[in-house]
């Protein structure tokens, strides 16, 4: 059974997957199935054979995200220089589960560590940026809004709380400071652009030195194109952060902004997961340990 995460999460296991397989996809039901070692916070992953992998939302606002993806990712593909998730198909609630589900192609790669992406042996800041950049670059007319597209100011008030119940664990008046920094920084005025809005370590697979796939598009969507910027302290180490930034010409305004995305997220994922979800926690301390080692 997969690790749960979350208050509100569904059961899964692979008896599961077998009686949603057998009942909508009887083509499948027949393959292995082996529960995925991922990352992810938002699906259990179970692979099936050697290549498709079925992605079970965990909660009902992952869920929520299934037909989205099977709408958008495959329109994206095309104009992206790295592979991304394809959907083979949708499943419905079925067989005690209760949300729509989705069989992939599996991708192969490896996810880099945490703290462990320099451009030698870990993610290539060019490679990532260019990514960053053909995503931005595809034309947005229709597209949703991206599950992190409000102005940083939104995200004032539980910021500062996760600064303040966090006091004991990190930094509070740095972090204070630095927040305080990305709510001044100039917003982003121009139209709203495609971000991935989720780049960190267990979203992003490597192969032979090279970025290979981005994987998880549960954020996609329309949005500052600062908010991508969080790869840079997820991801990188500061060499290749200075690579990254360089590759996408970034403003200081939109860096800063780019910093405040980054330790907002960071703070939200160590104060949730730091009692359930050890290495999830750990990132987010990561994260923001480097977001601070930068002066404001």
């Amino acid at each position: 059974m997969a690790l749960k995460l979350h208050p509100d999460e569904a059961d899964t296991d692979d008896s599961l997957v077998r009686r949603l397989l057998a009942a909508q996809f009887p083509q499948w039901a027949d393959l292995p199935v082996e529960l995925v070692d991922s990352a992810g916070t938002s699906n259990a992953m179970y692979r099936l054979g050697e290549d498709m992998v079925v992605r079970l939302p965990r909660m009902k606002g992952a869920a929520d995200d299934v037909e989205r993806e099977h709408h958008w990712l495959p329109r994206l593909a095309p104009a992206l220089p790295v592979a991304v998730p394809v959907p083979l198909g949708m499943g419905r609630p079925g067989g005690g589960y209760p949300w729509p589900w989705s069989v992939y192609r599996w991708l192969d790669g490896e996810c880099p560590a945490i703290g462990g992406a320099a451009d030698e042996d870990g993610v290539p800041a060019r490679d990532l940026a260019e990514f960053v950049a053909a995503l931005r670059r595809i034309d947005p007319t229709g597209g949703p809004s991206s599950y992190r597209s409000e102005p940083l100011a939104e995200r004032d008030a539980m910021t500062r709380a996760a600064i303040g119940q966090l006091r004991h664990l990190i930094d509070a008046e740095a972090s204070t400071a630095l927040w305080d920094a990305a709510l001044r920084a100039p917003a982003w005025q121009a139209p709203a652009v495609w971000i991935h809005a989720d780049l960190q370590p267990g979203n992003v697979l490597l192969a032979g030195g090279r970025l290979s796939a981005v994987i998880d598009f549960g954020c996609m969507g329309l949005g500052d194109p600062a908010v991508d910027l969080i790869a840079a302290w997820y991801l990188l180490t500061p060499d290749a952060r200075d690579v990254f930034r360089a590759a996408l010409d970034v403003d200081d305004a939109a860096w800063t902004r780019g910093r405040g995305w980054a330790l907002s997220v960071a703070l939200g994922e160590l104060s949730y997961y730091r009692e359930t979800y050890p290495q999830k926690a750990a990132l987010g301390r990561h994260v923001i340990t480097q977001v601070l080692s930068e002066s404001c």
